[in-house]
Parts: structure tokens; C-alpha cells; sequence
């Protein structure tokens, strides 16, 4: 009914349109669509880093290698998880192009086959890698010391700094550089992960389990973890030219 309708009408009617236009409609779906995809991209991102944390212990336990991530590197992935990733992702503004996509089901889990595929295959690489680090680092003359595992944690926090950003524009198949905005949002909370991660790395010591690294060993570790994204970028690339 409008909001200029009689009582009786907004009664038994199910949405009341408060400014009498039927564009607002169309407006509150693009909105609840967006809210919705925004609440996947964070679950995704989340899941992802749950799963690669969890195994990444787990196997190590059984390479017979110490805690490859300690408690307090733990509360720092943990704050990267719920603060700074729901600031990025859950921010992201509403777009016109989840109009185009088809009506779901009410009763569809929130997990889509498409997630579960991006969690599962993601975490898989990233675990990949950070095992056979693990391995590498362990069978190293001299054994595993606090530098190998600084390297380690670096490691991974930088994979999760770049997936970040692949999680922003999941479901969409956009490149991350399309929107100029989006990037820029996305970039703030970035630095603050990526000077975060130097601080504690430099500075942490036996609090965090680290000793600072080289210059130029951060440089071979964000240019290779960024790979993360360049491949993200790809498959994207990939299935936009699939659908033309």
C-alpha cells in the first residue's frame, strides 16, 4: 500500500511504500541483496583463515615441529578476522549488478556449493605452502629457530592481507581494480593490516615470538604472497570471458 493509503489498506497489505514510489522497492532489494553478499564475502574471508589456522596446527603437531602459531600471533589474525575484514567487507557499497542476478530460495543455507569451493580450494593452496615451508624450515641445518617462524607468521598473515581482497569482490567475477572507490576503501584497512604485521614482526619479540626481518626478505614475502591475488585476478578474467 502507499503511505498515503488508508489504514485499512496498509493493514492487510505486507509493505507500505512511506514516499508513494515503487522505485523504493527496487531500492530495498538492491540493499538487502548487497547486505547479504557483503555478509558472504566476510564469510568466505573468515572461514578461509579458521580452516588454514586450525590444520596449520594441527599438521604441525604432527611434523613434529612447535606451535607454529602462538597464542598471541593467534589474537592478531583474530583481530585481522573480526574487526578489520568486517570493516572492509561489510562496508562495501550497494551495487545495481546483484539485480541482475536470479531470486534464491528463503530457506538456501547462507554457505553457497560456490563458497564452500572457495574455502575449501583456497585454504587447501594456502595450507600447501605453509606446510611445506614448515617442512623446508625443519629440515634446515640448525633446525627451526624464532626467525623461520617469524618468516612463517609473516607468511601467512600476508596470504590472508591478499585474499582479502579477492573476498571483496567474490561472487561478482569484477576485477578488485574496477571500482576506483572500492579499491581505495579496501587499501586503508590494508595498510593498517600491513603496518600492523611490520610493527609486531619489528617490535614484538618475546611477546609475539618474533625477530624483525630484512628489508629485502619482505619484499620476496609480499611479492610472493601477492600471487594470491594475481591468481585470484585470473580466474576472474577467465570467467568473465566464459559468460561473453
Amino acid at each position: 500500500s502507499m503511505g498515503t493509503g488508508t489504514s485499512v489498506a496498509k493493514e492487510a497489505s505486507d509493505i507500505t511504500l512511506l514516499d508513494d514510489s515503487f522505485h523504493s522497492i527496487a531500492t530495498a532489494v538492491m540493499w538487502g541483496r548487497s547486505l547479504y553478499k557483503n555478509i558472504q564475502r566476510f564469510i568466505v574471508f573468515q572461514l578461509t583463515i579458521n580452516v588454514v589456522a586450525l590444520l596449520s596446527v594441527l599438521l604441525g603437531a604432527f611434523l613434529g615441529t612447535e606451535l607454529p602459531l602462538t597464542v598471541t600471533q593467534m589474537l592478531w589474525v583474530n583481530l585481522i578476522m573480526d574487526t578489520f575484514a568486517a570493516m572492509a567487507l561489510a562496508s562495501i557499497a550497494p551495487s545495481m549488478d546483484v539485480m541482475n542476478e536470479k531470486p534464491r530460495k528463503r530457506t538456501d543455507f547462507i554457505i553457497s556449493p560456490a563458497m564452500r569451493n572457495n574455502i575449501f580450494g583456497v585454504g587447501a593452496g594456502f595450507l600447501i605452502v605453509l606446510m611445506g615451508l614448515l617442512a623446508c624450515f625443519k629440515n634446515m641445518p640448525g633446525g627451526m629457530d624464532v626467525h623461520h617462524l617469524t618468516v612463517f607468521f609473516t607468511i601467512f598473515v600476508m596470504l590472508q592481507f591478499w585474499n582479502l581482497f579477492n573476498a571483496s569482490v567474490f561472487g561478482t567475477n569484477h576485477s578488485i581494480f574496477k571500482d576506483a572507490g572500492h579499491a581505495m576503501g579496501m587499501l586503508g584497512v590494508a595498510l593498517i593490516i600491513l603496518v600492523g604485521q611490520f610493527i609486531i614482526v619489528t617490535f614484538g619479540g618475546k611477546v609475539f615470538r618474533t625477530e624483525p626481518l630484512p628489508a629485502l626478505e619482505w619484499i620476496y614475502i609480499i611479492a610472493g604472497t601477492s600471487l594470491v591475488l594475481w591468481i585470484g585476478e585470473v580466474v576472474r578474467g577467465i570467467k568473465r570471458m566464459m559468460k561473453k
